[in-house]
């Protein structure tokens, strides 16, 4: 792979995407019913959470464990150019599209880099690139290309790779 992806999420170069994409359905993670779309009433003018350090006390554990993986910061900054839902409210769909694919990119991401921990043989090391080189085009991620990516299939690619790791880690 290329330079690695910082795959650590940074909330503040974020449009807030998983506060507004995501539904939240009340439970013991949330305090509340929200629905995908909806901006979480806990949103400030400036994308930021207003109870961020009392989340767990008043009932959003789902806040603190949800992860993107770095995903919300990429489609805000990088595929959006920094344009957000709340300077255009018709991106909210839009963003919510892609960060719902690279999202799931990401996830294969983290999975791959804890395979990279394995003493991978020319093989599988040079699968391991290979699917990385998917993961992470030469090209920047956009909307497009995002729509067109085909996650299902490369989920099921990344996967199949790891089971066939499996000898690494079992007797």
């Amino acid at each position: 792979m290329k330079q690695p992806i910082d795959l650590e999420p940074n909330c503040t170069a974020c449009a807030a995407l998983c506060c507004v994409v995501f539904a939240f359905d009340r439970s013991e993670s949330f305090a509340i019913d929200k629905a995908a779309g909806e901006v979480c009433p806990n949103l400030d003018a400036h994308q930021q959470c207003k109870i961020f350090s009392r989340r767990e006390h008043l009932g959003f554990k789902g806040c603190i464990t949800y992860t993107c993986y770095g995903a919300g910061q990429r489609v805000s900054q990088d595929v959006f150019g920094g344009t957000g839902w709340d300077d255009d409210p018709t991106l909210k769909e839009r963003m919510g599209a892609a960060l719902s694919v690279l999202r799931r990119i990401h996830e294969q991401l983290v999975l791959l880099r804890s395979a990279e921990r394995l003493p991978l043989d020319d093989r599988e090391r040079k699968l391991h690139e290979e699917i990385g080189k998917i993961l992470v085009p030469e090209t920047k991620w956009s909307e497009a290309s995002l729509s067109e990516f085909p996650i299902d299939s490369v989920t099921n690619k990344v996967s199949t790779f790891l089971r066939s790791l499996r000898h690494h880690v079992t007797g």
